[in-house]
C-alpha cells in the first residue's frame, strides 16, 4: 500500500514537471532531463591549470544532485587564452589524465560532461599578462570599465588563426580522449571567437573578416577541423551572444543567421546568453533584472534552426524553468548559479520537495565579486559548502549537544539548520516578533524582493528539523542561565548607527531601516538621504518611486561602493530615471527643521531644502551579549554582524562554520 502512494505521488511530480523531466538525445549523447549546468569560472584548478581534487568534488557533488548535463568552466586551449591563475588549461596532453578523473566522477552518478573550450583574446589581460599583449580578431581597445582597465589588443595574423583553429581542435580531441561526452566552443560573451563574430571588434579586410561570410569563417574552420579529429558521432555545442547589446554589435537578427550556418557546419546544440564585455551586466545578470530576462534570444534562435537550443539567464525555479519549455521556447535549460547555490536542485525538485530548494539570490558576491574582483576562488553568499565540499560536508556529531542560539538573523538561522542536521538539540532565541533578521530589511528594498527566499528557506529548513523557536524572547544571561545549554551561539546583529549631529533627533529625522520596514515615513516632497551606501541606495531608490525629491549625500568620492559593478550599472540607470541627485565627497553637518547643512573635503558649506531627512549612515555592532558571555564559564561562540556588521555571505558563512569546526 505504501508503495502505491508513493508511485502516485512521483506521477504527481512529473505531471508537474514533464517536460523538465522529459530525456532528450543529442546526436549520440542521452541526457536524463533537461536541466543543463553551464560553464563558470570558478578558480578551482591547480596552478598549472591542471584538474584538482577541489574541482572534482565541486562538480562530482552537482551531478549527484542530478543535473543532466555539466558543461565545465571555460578551458583555455591555448597559453595566449588567460592570464588568471586557477583557470582550466587542455592545451597539452598531459592535462588528460586529470580531466578523466573528473568526468569519471561526473559520469557515476549518471550526469553526462562537456567541456567549454574558449580563449578570451581581448579579455585576456584583466590580470597582470606578464607583458604579453592581448590577441583579438583585429586591433582594439577595450575601454576601461568598473570591472576593468583599458588595454590595446593587437590583430592575430592569418598565421596565428590558423594554430589558434588547430587548437580548438586539439582541445576537443584531447576532451573525448578524456573521456568526455561532448565539447562546447564559447562563441558568446565577447570571448575570442565572438570577437571574430562580431563586426564590433573585427574590422579585419581579409578572408577573416570584411563581411559576414568572412567573421563566420573563423568558427566554421573551428568546426570542420574538430570534426576531423572527433568523428561524426561526439556531440559539439556551439555557446553565442543572442544580442551584444552594443551599437555595432551583434543582434538576434544577426545570430539567427550565424546559428543557421553553425547548424549546418554540424553544430549539435546553440547555447543562447546575451552580452559582451562593454554590456557584462547582461552576461551574468543580477538581482534587478528579471528572471528569464534572455528566453526571447533563445526562443528568436530556436525559431531559425531545428538543432536543440539551450536557455540561460537567472532561472533559479524549477517551475519557471518547465514554463519556458512548455511554451517551446528552448529545449534545454541552464540553470548555473541555481546549481551553485543548491547542487540537489533538480533532484528535490523531481521528488516534489519545491520548499527545499534553495534558490540563487543573484547577488553576485559570492560567485562573482570575490572571484572576478579579488581573484579569490568561487563561493556562494547562502551556501557555504562551494568549493568546501569535501571538508564541509555534514556528519552526525558524536556527541549531540543542547545549543541555545541568540538571534534570528540568518547567522543564526544556518546555525540553527547545520547544528539540527547534525543531531544537536538547538533552541533559537529571537527577541522580534519573526525571525530573518536584516534579509527582512533588505527584501523589503526595491529590486531585491527575491531575498526573502532565502529567508523563507532557511524558516522552512529549521521548521522542518525541530528547532525550538522562540519569538519574542531576548537572550539575556537569565534565560541562558536557566536553559543550562552546552553551547551558545551568539548573533544578536547590529543596529543603525546614528551620527552625533546637531538635529539628528529632530521628528524630520527617519532611520532608513524603518523607512524599508514600513515603520516610518518620510513627510513632505523633499528629502534628502544621508549615506550612498546599498542601504542608502535603496532607501533613496523606495522614496523615489513613492514621488519624493531625492538627494543623496555621501562622504566617498562615488555612491554605491558596496554594490557589485553589474548590479550598479543598472543602478546607476534607475538612478538618471527617477532624477535622484547625487552628491559625493560631502557629509552632513547639521540638520533644520527644513534643510540640512553639508560640508565638503574642502569645509566648502552649503545647505540643501528639506522636509525630511533619511539617515542611512551604516550600523554597529550588538556586542552587549558577548561582553557578558566572555565573563562565564561557558561554550560560546560569536558569529554574524554582531562580530563586525558585513554582508549575508559573511552571516550563512560564520553560522555554517561555527556548528561544523568549532563545537566539537
Amino acid at each position: 500500500m505504501l508503495g502505491l502512494v508513493v508511485f502516485r505521488r512521483v506521477v504527481e511530480r512529473m505531471r508537474k514537471l514533464s517536460k523538465l523531466f522529459q530525456p532528450i538525445r543529442i546526436r549520440t549523447m542521452e541526457l536524463k532531463n533537461r536541466i543543463v549546468m553551464p560553464a563558470m569560472h570558478t578558480l578551482f584548478a591547480g596552478e598549472t591549470g591542471a584538474v584538482t581534487q577541489r574541482l572534482i568534488d565541486y562538480y562530482a557533488e552537482r551531478a549527484k544532485g542530478g543535473v543532466a548535463l555539466i558543461i565545465v568552466e571555460a578551458t583555455y586551449i591555448d597559453r595566449s587564452a588567460t592570464s588568471r591563475v586557477g583557470h582550466l588549461y587542455i592545451d597539452d596532453n598531459k592535462f588528460i589524465s586529470g580531466l578523466n578523473d573528473l568526468a569519471e566522477a561526473v559520469q557515476v552518478y549518471g550526469a553526462k560532461i562537456a567541456v567549454q573550450l574558449t580563449h578570451a583574446g581581448r579579455l585576456a589581460a584583466l590580470l597582470e599578462d606578464k607583458g604579453r599583449q592581448p590577441v583579438s580578431a583585429s586591433d582594439v581597445h577595450r575601454p576601461e570599465t568598473p570591472w576593468g582597465h583599458g588595454s590595446n589588443a593587437r590583430g592575430l595574423t592569418i598565421g596565428e588563426v590558423e594554430h589558434l583553429v588547430e587548437a580548438f581542435a586539439k582541445g576537443a580531441q584531447r576532451a573525448k580522449a578524456a573521456g568526455f561526452d561532448a565539447v562546447e566552443f564559447h562563441g558568446g560573451h565577447g570571448m575570442l571567437i565572438a570577437q571574430f563574430l562580431s563586426p564590433y571588434t573585427n574590422m579585419r579586410t581579409d578572408k577573416y573578416g570584411r563581411d559576414f561570410d568572412g567573421r563566420l569563417r573563423f568558427a566554421l574552420e573551428i568546426i570542420e577541423r574538430t570534426r576531423e579529429k572527433v568523428g561524426p558521432n561526439f556531440p559539439l555545442i556551439f555557446r553565442v551572444s543572442g544580442d551584444e547589446y552594443v551599437k555595432g554589435g551583434l543582434t538576434l537578427e544577426d545570430t539567427k543567421a550565424i546559428a543557421q550556418k553553425l547548424e549546418e557546419a554540424t553544430i549539435d546544440v546553440l547555447h543562447v546568453s546575451a552580452g559582451l564585455f562593454e554590456s557584462r551586466p547582461w552576461t551574468i545578470p543580477p538581482m534587478c533584472v528579471p528572471r528569464g530576462c534572455q528566453v526571447h534570444l533563445a526562443e528568436g534562435v530556436k525559431r531559425a534552426v531545428s538543432v536543440p537550443v539551450i536557455t540561460v539567464s537567472r532561472i533559479n525555479d524549477p517551475t519557471l524553468a518547465e514554463e519556458i519549455l512548455q511554451q517551446n521556447k528552448a529545449d534545454l535549460v541552464s540553470m548555473g548559479r541555481a546549481l551553485i547555490a543548491d547542487p540537489e536542485l533538480p533532484r528535490k525538485a523531481f521528488e516534489g520537495r519545491l520548499h527545499d530548494i534553495r534558490k540563487c539570490l543573484a547577488c553576485m558576491y559570492g560567485c562573482y565579486m570575490r572571484r572576478h574582483l579579488r581573484g579569490w576562488r568561487m563561493s556562494c553568499d547562502i551556501n557555504a559548502m562551494v568549493g568546501k565540499e569535501r571538508e564541509y560536508r555534514i556528519t552526525p556529531a558524536e556527541k549531540p549537544k543542547s545549543i541555545v542560539i541568540v538571534g534570528g538573523g540568518p547567522a543564526g538561522m544556518e546555525a540553527a539548520r547545520v547544528a539540527a542536521l547534525r543531531g544537536h538539540e538547538v533552541t533559537l532565541l529571537e527577541k522580534s516578533d519573526r525571525l530573518g533578521g536584516q534579509l527582512i530589511l533588505a527584501s523589503a528594498s526595491p529590486y531585491k524582493e527575491e531575498i526573502k527566499n532565502i529567508a523563507e528557506y532557511l524558516l522552512y529548513q529549521i521548521t522542518q528539523l525541530g528547532v525550538r523557536i522562540k519569538l519574542r524572547e531576548e537572550g539575556t544571561l537569565a534565560v541562558i542561565r536557566e536553559a543550562k545549554p552546552d553551547v551558545v551561539i551568539v548573533a544578536t546583529g547590529a543596529t543603525p548607527f546614528v551620527p552625533e549631529v546637531p538635529g539628528v533627533k529632530r521628528k524630520n529625522v527617519i532611520l532608513a531601516w524603518d523607512l524599508l520596514a514600513g515603520k516610518s515615513k518620510a513627510e513632505g516632497k523633499k528629502v534628502v538621504v544621508a549615506g550612498g551606501g546599498s542601504v542608502g541606495c535603496e532607501a533613496a531608490e523606495y522614496l523615489a518611486r513613492e514621488g519624493k525629491e531625492v538627494t543623496l549625500v555621501e562622504m566617498l568620492e562615488e555612491a554605491a561602493p558596496d554594490v557589485d559593478p553589474f548590479s550598479k550599472w543598472f543602478l546607476i540607470e534607475r538612478f538618471k530615471k527617477h532624477g535622484i541627485k547625487i552628491l559625493t565627497g560631502a557629509k552632513i553637518e547639521e540638520i533644520a527643521d527644513k534643510a540640512v547643512s553639508i560640508v565638503d573635503g574642502k569645509h566648502n558649506r552649503r545647505t540643501l531644502e528639506t522636509d525630511s531627512v533619511v539617515l542611512a549612515l551604516g550600523s554597529t555592532s550588538n556586542k552587549d551579549l558577548i561582553e557578558i558571555m566572555k565573563r562565564e564559564s561557558q561554550e560560546f561562540y560569536a558569529i554574524g554582524d554582531c562580530v563586525e556588521p558585513r554582508r549575508i555571505f559573511d552571516a550563512i558563512h560564520e553560522g555554517c562554520a561555527c556548528v561544523l569546526k568549532r563545537i566539537a
